[in-house]
């Protein structure tokens, strides 16, 4: 979440044109830029969630890019944040494995 928002800074402020600039500069391409960047897309609550989501302090994160963009991209806010409320409220290890 942080990096979309760092990226939508780049853009604004001019210090990178486009998603493929973003996409060469980090040595990605541009369609995971367009992922990440679907994140902006959330509602504002669901953004602040994710970006002070509990660290993870060994093994993997428990959210994934791939769980979230769904969300992201469906635009109604309500549907969203009922998205959200049953992704983060299923039983911890069904959320928090892959």
């Amino acid at each position: 979440m942080a990096l979309a928002i760092r990226f939508d800074e780049l853009i604004q402020a001019g210090d990178a044109t486009d998603y493929a600039e973003l996409a060469r500069l980090g040595h990605v391409t541009r369609a995971r830029i367009t992922q990440i960047m679907n994140l902006r897309m959330l509602a504002p609550d669901i953004q602040e969630a994710i970006l002070f989501f509990p660290d993870t302090d060994r093994g993997r994160d428990p959210l994934h890019l791939r769980q979230l963009q769904p969300i992201a991209l469906t635009p109604d806010w309500r549907k969203q944040r009922r998205m959200w409320k049953e992704l983060t409220s299923e039983p911890r290890q069904e959320v928090f494995s892959e």
